[in-house]
């Protein structure tokens, strides 16, 4: 039984599935895909806080799926543009839990994530990247062991 790592990109799987099937991803029928047959090592979802309670609640079902929520508040800047990525924070939490996975799964469609993967990759890791196809970039897509699209079966009714 292989055993499995998962980072999810919050923010940007939201906005991706939002724009292009006007719907929310499915938190739970992608943890029945990817946890099928594997161990779990660990499975983190990062996400920025508004401390808006809609978000606190939605925050709250992903933990009783069986995530680990890591939060970064989100920031308005005066010009109106908002920081609050995860970037950093997924890589350093993805090269820690490679050591003990053999199978890493990378949900975002963040081109910065192809180093991490080719990384991931080179040190023997099977890397698994799930992302809206259209809105993937094409060198993560690459980089990935395995592409697996966020299409309709992956997002709520």
């Amino acid at each position: 039984m292989h055993k499995v790592a998962i980072f999810v990109d919050v923010q940007n799987v939201y906005y991706t599935t939002r724009q292009t099937y006007r719907k929310n991803f499915d938190y739970n029928a992608f943890w029945a895909t990817v946890t099928a047959n594997r161990e779990l090592v660990k499975a983190f979802a990062y996400a920025t806080d508004r401390g808006d309670q809609k978000q606190y609640e939605f925050q709250n079902i992903l933990r009783a799926i069986g995530f680990e929520v890591k939060l970064k508040p989100f920031i308005q800047r005066a010009d109106g543009s908002a920081k609050g990525d995860w970037d950093v924070g997924i890589t350093i939490d993805a090269l820690e839990y490679a050591a003990h996975a053999d199978v890493i799964v990378l949900v975002s469609g963040d081109g910065d994530f192809d180093l991490l993967c080719n990384t991931l990759r080179e040190k023997g890791k099977r890397v698994e990247v799930y992302g809206v196809p259209q809105l993937t970039a094409g060198s993560l897509i690459k980089s990935a062991s395995e592409f697996i699209a966020i299409d309709e079966s992956l997002t709520l009714n």
